[in-house]
């Protein structure tokens, strides 16, 4: 026996069953385990709630009477964006998340069951989608309750909140690996927002980019939010761009093809 097959065969996650139907299971179950533990913790409900909630009132009420977008409602095309920033501040959630498991121990614990080490930030991942989801939803209502329309088909409506909602689930990838690498939750916190506030101020979630500076148009331009968000808004107004939609696609793709794959290298890394 080699090497590293002693040292795999020393340790649980070395003698796991890697096959898809196994890693499915045992993300579904730490899926489970997070979700639960938002529902057994009324704060963190009332948080997703009442943020979004927040969001859009203090944009919609503050800025919609400075901010000028010809042919279009502020409130209209200010909802993609704060959709689109929302879901990337709740892929923050993951670093959290993950830098506090770490810390009390909980993936040390993890590590000692016959599961797949990627099932732990798949699970993960994947239960910070679905309190983006929920997020999403409740955004969508408040925003109808203040003058917020769609012109687009019912089915574009549908792909926009889809499109948004997967970015969000692709800044998770990012967010888990600065949650593996950090001391502790709070630097993790403290870390995870320096790429985050960066890409969603400096793009068009908020104001049109022809409004900025002529030098920080083209890097706002090229800013993956910004692409969201032109995405959402064009299929969310009724005038959707093909190609934006295939370049917002392909960042969500990319970013997922690029992140995941070290996030569970990293994971691996710990033990």
């Amino acid at each position: 026996m080699t090497a590293a097959a002693a040292t795999a065969a020393a340790r649980p996650e070395g003698r796991v069953r890697r096959s898809p139907t196994w890693i499915v299971t045992d993300s579904i179950t730490i899926a489970w385990r997070n979700m639960l533990a938002v529902v057994r913790n009324p704060q963190l409900l009332v948080v997703d709630t009442i943020t979004p909630i927040m969001f859009v009132l203090l944009f919609a009420v503050v800025f919609g009477g400075a901010i000028d977008t010809p042919g279009v409602s502020y409130i209209t095309f200010l909802m993609p964006g704060i959709f689109v920033q929302t879901v990337v501040f709740g892929g923050t959630s993951t670093a959290v998340g993950l830098a506090e498991d770490l810390q009390k121990g909980i993936i040390d614990r993890f590590r000692s069951l016959p599961m797949a080490p990627s099932a732990v930030l798949i699970g993960k991942t994947f239960a910070d989608l679905l309190r983006n989801a929920y997020t999403v939803v409740i955004m969508t209502v408040v925003g109808f309750a203040i003058g917020f329309r769609f012109y687009g088909s019912v089915p574009q409506f549908v792909l926009a909140l889809v499109l948004i909602t997967f970015f969000g689930y692709a800044m998770s990838w990012l967010s888990a690996n600065i949650g593996l690498r950090a001391k502790s939750a709070q630097t993790a916190q403290g870390a995870i927002f320096i790429p985050v506030f960066p890409l969603t101020f400096l793009s068009s979630a908020f104001v049109p980019v022809e409004t900025m500076p002529e030098w920080l148009q083209p890097i706002a331009e090229a800013n993956p939010v910004t692409v969201v968000v032109n995405a959402a808004r064009g299929l969310i107004v009724g005038v959707p761009n093909t190609d934006t939609i295939f370049l917002a696609v392909a960042w969500i793709v990319g970013l997922v093809a690029v992140f995941a794959p070290l996030a569970i290298w990293s994971y691996r890394r710990k033990g």
